[in-house]
């Protein structure tokens, strides 16, 4: 069932016990939405709980929560849950899709292609973020946008448009964010704890992964790879190769970046970016996957070679339109 933010606003009023979850590998956006959605609860005073199959990113440590992050699914058989910025419930981790109550489930996700798979579905492709659509309920029931509420939502805003500078920062993002600073928060400050955490380790992975960018077709296509040979050689992570393909994508001339991630044998995350009118969802539907207009991705089940010619053949024929 499609409902508004009003009528999820009235179950989360009438309602108690919820179990708030975001995507696995959570980005700013999973993170902040989920976090907004857990200070929106403590206000109206519910029982929750924050759950995640990954756990609490470590680019994120220092942002407020309103209860911790588990990584457990609790024991309440009569629970609702709430999924946030999953495109699909598959997204939110295989534990979850084999405890979840299909009636009480809650999605709420601005992806292209979500299927509406909850009992109750909020599913709007024009929020630049799911943190936006956090920050409409928690107007919906009166709750100023201040402290660790506003911040969780600037979290999400700011990290799903590139700080602000994708074509998905409309008047309404930004008029969103003035009234959040309006309330009292520090950008700076604010951008210090979010931009100014990189360890030595994560300069060395880039540097690594980025002196193998491949131009093809003429420069409209940019192509790195990162193996876990490279995420072993210098000590790092999954999180770390986090904003990689953006800095691929500022190459001039480039019309979409690609990187292809090694997650385990014969399992290669894929991620495609793009700017302007270039839409690169269809592409990633294509491999099984979605997202957005300029920005998608998905999972490849085949070696990283494998994976590497298959891209390669569909940015090529996908080159040929632009």
């Amino acid at each position: 069932m499609s409902i508004p933010s009003k009528d999820i606003a009235h179950i989360l009023r009438t309602e108690d016990d919820f179990l708030v979850t975001a995507h696995v590998n959570p980005d700013g956006d999973a993170i902040g939405s989920m976090a907004a959605m857990g200070f929106v609860l403590q206000h109206l005073g519910k029982r929750f709980t924050l759950y995640n199959q990954s756990g609490l990113p470590r680019d994120f440590a220092w942002l407020s929560l309103p209860a911790p992050i588990t990584t457990s699914i609790p024991d309440c058989p009569a629970c609702w849950t709430i999924t946030l910025d999953c495109g699909d419930l598959h997204r939110a981790g295989d534990a979850l899709m084999t405890w979840v109550d299909r009636q009480r489930l809650i999605n709420i996700d601005h992806h292209l292609g979500n299927p509406g798979f909850g009992s109750f579905n909020w599913v709007d492709t024009s929020m630049a973020s799911t943190s936006q659509m956090a920050a409409q309920i928690a107007r919906e029931l009166g709750f100023p946008l201040e402290g660790a509420l506003g911040e969780a939502v600037f979290l999400g805003l700011t990290t799903d448009t590139g700080s602000f500078s994708y074509d998905n920062t409309t008047a309404r993002v930004l008029e969103l964010a003035a009234e959040i600073v309006r309330l009292g928060l520090k950008p700076g400050q604010f951008n210090a704890k979010l931009q100014n955490q990189q360890p030595l380790e994560r300069i060395q992975l880039w540097s690594r992964v980025l002196s193998r960018t491949q131009l093809l077709d003429s420069g409209k296509i940019a192509l790195v790879t990162i193996t876990r040979q490279d995420l072993d050689a210098t000590g790092t992570g999954m999180q770390d190769t986090d904003g990689i393909i953006n800095t691929v994508r500022r190459i001039k001339g480039v019309a979409v970046a690609a990187s292809l991630r090694e997650d385990g044998p014969k399992e290669i995350k894929f991620s495609l970016r793009s700017s302007g009118n270039v839409n690169v969802q269809p592409m990633a539907a294509s491999f099984g996957g979605g997202g957005h207009k300029n920005a998608a991705g998905g999972t490849i089940f085949a070696s990283m070679s494998e994976a590497e010619s298959s891209l390669v053949q569909a940015l090529r024929t996908f080159a040929e339109t632009l």
